[in-house]
C-alpha cells in the first residue's frame, strides 16, 4: 500500500506522518508539500526508507493529479480554504481520501469517488472525528437519544501556523452560515459566542465557558441519530482564555468581519492583517497550557430509564514528563494521530462502508471501539461515566 501525505510538512500533518511510520504497514509514505525544503527536513528527521518527498501545489490541478495517481490513499493535511481544490485532485486521481476539516467543499467531488469505487472521509481528527465516535458509542447503548452536546478544549497558540490563524478567522466569521445548532428537526444559525455553557474538562484544563462553533458534528450526528429521535445537537469549543478574550474583543469591534482596508496603497482584509501579525508575534506562537480535551454528553432512554453518558479523553501531559508530548506536540499529536489511524483503516478496507463508495461521515465509516483501541495503543484514552437521571 502507498499513501500520499498532502501538506505532510505542516505542523499537524507531520505528526500523522510520524504515526504512519511508527504504526502502519504502508510500504511507501510520500510527503507532498509546497514547501520542499521543509518536507525534506521532516523526511530527514523520520529517517525511514519508506519515506520520500514530492513538491506539490494543489492550485496546479493537472500536475497534482498526475503526482497522486497510483497511490491507495491521500491523507490531506491542507488548510480549510484549499480542501475543495485538494479533494477534486484526489477524486480525479482515483485515490481514497481523508482530511482534517470536513467543512463541505468536498461534496462537489462526490461523483469522482463513486466512479472509481473510492471512499472520501472529510473531517477526521480529534474534532470532528473522535468526537463523533464518542457520541455514537453512547448513542448505540441507548434506545432513544434526546440530546447530544459535543465540547472540546483546544489548548494551543492562536497562530502557531497560518492555517491555524485562518481557522480562527473562519470559525468566528459573523456571517458564517455553518454555525448552527440542531433543534427539533431544524438547523438554526447562531452568531459567534452563542449559548454559553460551562463545561468541565479533565485536568489540567478544568472548567470554562464554551460557545457554539461551526463544526461538522452538528450535521453528521443529526443524520446518524435521526432514527433514534435526536432533538438537540450542540457543538462548543474553547481555546486558551487569553485567545478567547482577544477573539471576543475583535468580534465586538467588528474586526471578525474581515472588512477590506487600504494600507500603503494595498488592499487587505483587516483580520488577514491581524493574522499575519500574530503569526510573527511571540504572543501568537506561545501559550501557557498545551493539549486537547474532549467532553461529549449524550442523554436518552434505555429500558424505560433516562440515562446520561459523559465521555472525556486524556493524553500524556505537555510538561515534558513523557517524551514526544512536550509543549505544542501535546496538541498537534492529538489531532494528527486520529487522522493517521483512520487513513490506514480506509486503505485496508477496514470500514463499515467499503461497499458504498463516495463521501462518507465518521459515523458511517468506523465502529467507535475500533478507533478507541487504536488510540489506547498511543496512550490516548477515552473515559465514560453513565448516570440514571
Amino acid at each position: 500500500m502507498k499513501v500520499f501525505c498532502l501538506g505532510g510538512a505542516g505542523r499537524i500533518c507531520r505528526e500523522a506522518v510520524l504515526d504512519l511510520v511508527q504504526h502502519s504497514s504502508f510500504e511507501r509514505i510520500t510527503i507532498g508539500d509546497y514547501n520542499l525544503e521543509e518536507a525534506q527536513r521532516v523526511a530527514g528527521e523520520l529517517n525511514d526508507p519508506r519515506v520520500d518527498v514530492v513538491q506539490v501545489n494543489v492550485k496546479d490541478h493537472d500536475d497534482t493529479v498526475a503526482k497522486l495517481r497510483g497511490y491507495d490513499i491521500v491523507m490531506d493535511g491542507t488548510t480549510i480554504t484549499l480542501n475543495g481544490l485538494s479533494t477534486a485532485c484526489i477524486a480525479e486521481a482515483g485515490c481514497h481520501g481523508i482530511n482534517l476539516n470536513g467543512f463541505g467543499d468536498e461534496d462537489a467531488s462526490r461523483e469522482g469517488f463513486v466512479r472509481y469505487g473510492r471512499t472520501c472521509l472529510p473531517g477526521f481528527g480529534m474534532t470532528p472525528g473522535v468526537t463523533q465516535m464518542m457520541a455514537m458509542h453512547a448513542a448505540n447503548r441507548l434506545d432513544e437519544v434526546y440530546e447530544v452536546r459535543v465540547s472540546h478544549g483546544s489548548y494551543r497558540p492562536i497562530a502557531f501556523s497560518k492555517s491555524i490563524a485562518e481557522t480562527t478567522t473562519y470559525e468566528y466569521d459573523p456571517h458564517l452560515p455553518g454555525r448552527v445548532v440542531y433543534e427539533n428537526g431544524a438547523f438554526i444559525q447562531v452568531p459567534p459566542f452563542a449559548r454559553p455553557r460551562e463545561i468541565e474538562l479533565p485536568e489540567p484544563y478544568g472548567t470554562a465557558v464554551q460557545y457554539i462553533i461551526p463544526h461538522a458534528e452538528t450535521r453528521t450526528l443529526a443524520a446518524a441519530l435521526q432514527p433514534k429521535g435526536v432533538r438537540l445537537i450542540e457543538v462548543r469549543g474553547t481555546w486558551p482564555q487569553p485567545n478567547m478574550r482577544l477573539v471576543r474583543a475583535l468580534y465586538e469591534y467588528g474586526f471578525m468581519r474581515n472588512d477590506p482596508i487600504v494600507v500603503g496603497g494595498t488592499k487587505i482584509g483587516i483580520m488577514d492583517a491581524i493574522g499575519a501579525y500574530l503569526c510573527e508575534a511571540p504572543e501568537g506562537s506561545t501559550t501557557e497550557l498545551y493539549g486537547y480535551a474532549l467532553h461529549v454528553e449524550v442523554t436518552g432512554m434505555k429500558d424505560g430509564q433516562r440515562k446520561r453518558h459523559v465521555l472525556t479523553h486524556t493524553h500524556p501531559r505537555s510538561d515534558g514528563s513523557v517524551a514526544g508530548w512536550e509543549d505544542l506536540r501535546a496538541y498537534t499529536r492529538n489531532v494528527g494521530i486520529p487522522l493517521a489511524i483512520a487513513t490506514e483503516l480506509i486503505a485496508k478496507g477496514h470500514t463499515l462502508c467499503k461497499e458504498r463508495p463516495g463521501i462518507v461521515t465518521p459515523e458511517e465509516a468506523f465502529a467507535p471501539e475500533v478507533i478507541f483501541e487504536e488510540l489506547r495503543k498511543r496512550d490516548i484514552h477515552i473515559h465514560e461515566t453513565v448516570d440514571t437521571i
